[in-house]
């Protein structure tokens, strides 16, 4: 009587682990998004992840995270924050700076627009080609606004308002794609 219940313990732990392993990390289309990011004081926690398709096209894949211990989510705010895209195709840096420009636009009423206008030049100007399989990384720790490329940081700011507006261009209220925003913030 006793081997069946342990052939069923057995059976739900390895269940189990199946699970806990695949919670751990994502993976799409190649890249690779875990659970959680440890910074130099901060541990962030992913709430969701998804696929950004631009036409027929898989333009690439990410995962939005946030401080552990704060309400979730909240991509428009004082929260310290986390959003890494991965490409799957060449991107100039233009095309970026150009695409960021007329997003933050089209979010913004005149005068908030001219008032992130200087800042927003200033991030533009720091963007990089990409080529397939890199990674850019936008950050909020609460006081610093940084953009990485693959791991090197390219800017670093201190002004919240921009930082809403650039996690806007993905998570706010007319994202570039509602299903992509809906998939990073766990909904």
């Amino acid at each position: 009587m006793s081997l069946p219940c342990t052939r069923s313990a057995l059976l739900l732990a390895t269940l189990t682990l199946a699970t806990t392993a695949t919670a751990e990390t994502v993976e799409i289309k190649g890249a690779r998004f875990p659970a959680a990011l440890e910074t130099e004081d901060r541990r962030y926690e992913r709430i969701g992840h998804g696929l950004f398709r631009y036409m027929i096209w898989d333009a690439y894949a990410g995962a939005y995270y946030q401080a552990q211990g704060f309400p979730r989510p909240a991509p428009q705010s004082d929260v310290p924050r986390r959003l890494e895209l991965e490409y799957f195709h060449a991107i100039e840096a233009e095309e970026f700076a150009e695409a960021t420009r007329k997003s933050v636009r089209e979010a913004l009423d005149d005068a908030t627009y001219a008032e992130l206008a200087s800042p927003l030049e200033a991030f533009n100007e720091r963007y990089r080609d990409v080529a397939p399989g890199d990674r850019y990384a936008l950050g909020w720790d609460g006081d610093r606004l940084t953009l990485a490329l693959n791991g090197e940081t390219l800017f670093e700011g201190n002004d919240p308002a921009l930082a809403n507006a650039l996690f806007g261009i993905w998570l706010g209220e007319d994202p570039l794609g509602e299903a992509f925003r809906d998939d990073l913030l766990g909904r």
